[in-house]
């Protein structure tokens, strides 16, 4: 390296910063010590701390510090210091090295102040914060806009509320910056009704907003889903030509995904002259959030096209869209891509993933992605329980669940006591399941929620205490809800408890009498206890109001083509090979000692005509399918979108034995792993 100026070498050392190069800024370094007479120019002693602490090497820029004579240290020098350390998250030191300016006799500026009211904000350390407050007003300092807002901004993050206001109304002048500080902080604390009145305060001052202010009241309006309001914010963006910022077009394709309005978040994006990764994120989040995986799919291949390099975020929501879709093969690659964009790591990614395949049905991969993780989170701990609830696998489900309170990484939520619940009421854990509700309130400070009472109704009615799910509800302190009077209707067409069952879907068809699923499910009980008058009834009334049946049906994915059946389904392209295989596997079954269970044969039929129909329902035709297709070894996977029935579920185990395949079925309510005659449900589901 040549000769080069002080001043030459500042610029390289801004460079460093600029390029993230340490190496390049260590070069420099040395080529100082090397050139220049000790001690340096202050102002590169500035630049040296500058770049250290701002590439997160606070030993280096302290020692830089340290070597520099006091007379030298100017206020430049230690805001430098402190801006970069809370820069980068040292928020201690950033506050111990304030102090230690403070003793060196040096007075902070309008630039050390916000730093430091940072810092202690981070930290929730309110009485910092009030000690900062002091000083500048010691320092007559704190009437600037900059020191003002920060301050602002560090009483409503350490909720000190009173104070924040008190400040606010004190201020002469309050900047553009101050309000934003007050909407978004607004925002953070799940308040979007106060930033909406902060909003409108700011207006009717005559205030101007800017892209900052467009995109906190963008949040606000998507935290609460107020359409109509976000809708006449955008007419404003657009006559004050805000709507070709690209930031406010980001918050807009937000905006419009969280309040369900897909189309017009793509209309906005389709609009944009510019675009970046967060655009292409935010309509990936935006299908996914509203189930429209396969259009999410489509959209990450048009920013890959286009040449956008995936980000942890957009990974995340992509491999959530896989998990919604239950592809899981989809959702392989995609975790491949994850690895070779080395965001695999992330925690979010990470999260997802386990979340993926749990929903998949592939419990292994799940726990293999959730041990691998380097840290982990609450979703983290929640969707591998989940995954296990899927399963039925109780055991596991609560023994992770206690590892999840010892170790003390997190602390269970709502969510966390609905998965718990929820695995052991697949998995008949009644016991389990009772103390685990009865202790949530004293033990995790969780008042049980709608979904929590929904679970022990589920578990006690599963288990055949059906008559005991109908007094829990009666003693339920909140007014009970579609999921729990469901929970109990179901239990009664199980265990064919018709007049209680009259008793829950009465109570449904008032909370939603246009759902076709209660009245199928009546139907259903009370053509298996052969009250077919009364079963008839229920038909006619669901005619007579216009409520039609969901058509059942499964699919299977074979190379990236998915194939759906219905029942009794013949107008497959290999039709004449499925009803081959599906008589083929009739007979081995019926040799195997396999009986036909009729009763879910739900019509008013001969038993002969009753065995027919119960040997094309979908999921056996989707089987027959996936043993023509699939090469022997690989599992068969069928998604259905109503519970599998029980003669298909003795059907599947007989095959899966005869066959020497593992066939894995996820119905609208958990998973089946057949194999080798048995089933991952013990029977129990």
């Amino acid at each position: 390296m040549p000769f080069l100026t002080a001043n030459e070498l500042g610029s390289l050392l801004e460079s460093a910063i600029s390029t993230h190069s340490l190496f390049f800024g260590r070069a420099t370094h040395a080529h100082i010590l090397k050139t220049l007479h000790i001690p340096i120019p202050s102002f590169l002693s500035n630049h040296l701390i500058n770049m250290y602490s701002k590439l997160n090497l606070p030993n280096s820029a302290h020692l830089v510090l340290l070597q520099t004579p006091p007379q030298s240290r100017s206020v430049v020098t230690w805001t430098t210091l402190i801006s970069g350390h809370v820069q980068n998250g040292h928020f201690t030191s950033a506050l111990l090295h304030f102090s230690r300016m403070r003793k060196d006799g040096v007075s902070p500026n309008d630039f050390t102040f916000p730093c430091a009211f940072k810092a202690s904000a981070s930290l929730r350390l309110p009485i910092i914060g009030k000690q900062l407050h002091a000083l500048t007003l010691k320092s007559a300092q704190m009437f600037d806009s900059f020191v003002g807002c920060s301050c602002f901004d560090m009483y409503l993050k350490t909720e000190l509320r009173d104070e924040a206001t008190k400040l606010f109304e004190e201020m002469p002048e309050r900047s553009t910056a101050m309000w934003n500080a007050n909407i978004s902080n607004a925002v953070l604390d799940g308040k979007p009704s106060i930033a909406v009145h902060v909003f409108i305060q700011f207006r009717r001052i005559g205030g101007v907003p800017d892209t900052i202010t467009f995109c906190v009241f963008f949040n606000a309006c998507s935290d609460a889903l107020y359409l109509e309001l976000g809708r006449q914010l955008h007419g404003y963006v657009i006559r004050s030509g805000f709507d070709r910022n690209l930031s406010v077009c980001n918050g807009l394709i937000d905006f419009y995904g969280k309040c369900k309005e897909v189309e017009s978040a793509r209309m906005v994006f389709d609009g944009m002259e510019k675009r970046n990764a967060v655009s292409w994120c935010s309509l990936v989040s935006a299908y996914e959030q509203n189930y429209e995986e396969e259009n999410a799919c489509g959209v990450f291949l048009e920013a890959r096209k286009e040449g956008v390099e995936p980000t942890d975020f957009m990974v995340s929501s992509l491999i959530s869209a896989c998990a919604g879709m239950a592809g899981l093969e989809l959702g392989r690659s995609v975790h491949a891509l994850a690895v070779k964009a080395c965001v695999e790591g992330n925690v979010f990614v990470g999260s997802a993933l386990v979340d993926m395949y749990g929903k998949c049905g592939s419990i292994e991969n799940s726990e293999q992605a959730f041990y691998e993780m380097p840290e982990r989170n609450l979703v983290t701990w929640n969707s591998m329980i989940g995954g296990y609830a899927h399963q039925g696998c109780a055991d596991m489900a609560s023994a992770l669940f206690k590892d999840m309170v010892s170790c003390g990484e997190v602390v269970p939520n709502f969510v966390t006591l609905v998965c718990v619940l929820s695995a052991c009421s697949r998995a008949g854990a009644v016991k389990m399941g009772m103390e685990i509700f009865e202790s949530m309130k004293e033990r995790f400070q969780i008042q049980p929620g709608a979904e929590h009472y929904a679970c022990v109704v589920d578990l006690l009615g599963r288990a055949g205490m059906v008559e005991r799910a109908y007094e829990f509800i009666k003693e339920m302190p909140i007014r009970p809800t579609i999921s729990v009077w469901g929970a109990l209707l179901n239990a009664c067409r199980v265990y064919k408890k018709p007049e209680l069952g009259k008793i829950a879907a009465n109570k449904l068809f008032e909370l939603d009498p246009k759902d076709s699923g209660n009245h199928v499910l009546l139907y259903n009980l009370f053509a298996s206890t052969g009250r077919w008058e009364e079963a008839d009834l229920v038909r006619k009334e669901m005619k007579d109001v216009g409520i039609k049946k969901g058509a059942g049906c499964s699919w299977i994915t074979v190379k990236n083509k998915v194939h759906i059946f219905q029942a009794k389904d013949t107008l497959h392209e290999m039709n004449s090979k499925i009803q081959q295989m599906l008589t083929k596997l009739r007979n081995e079954m019926k040799a195997a000692g396999y009986i036909p269970d009729t009763n879910f044969a739900l019509y008013d039929l001969e038993e002969e005509e009753k065995m027919s129909e119960v040997g094309y329902h979908s999921e056996k035709i989707a089987l027959a399918f996936g043993l023509i297709v699939i090469p022997p070894g690989v599992p068969i996977r069928i998604t259905k979108n109503l519970r599998i029935c029980g003669d298909c579920h003795s059907a599947f185990k007989f095959i899966s034995n005869i066959v020497g395949r593992e066939i894995i079925v996820r119905d609208n309510n958990r998973f089946h792993r057949f194999w080798d005659g048995n089933c991952s449900c013990r029977d129990y589901w």
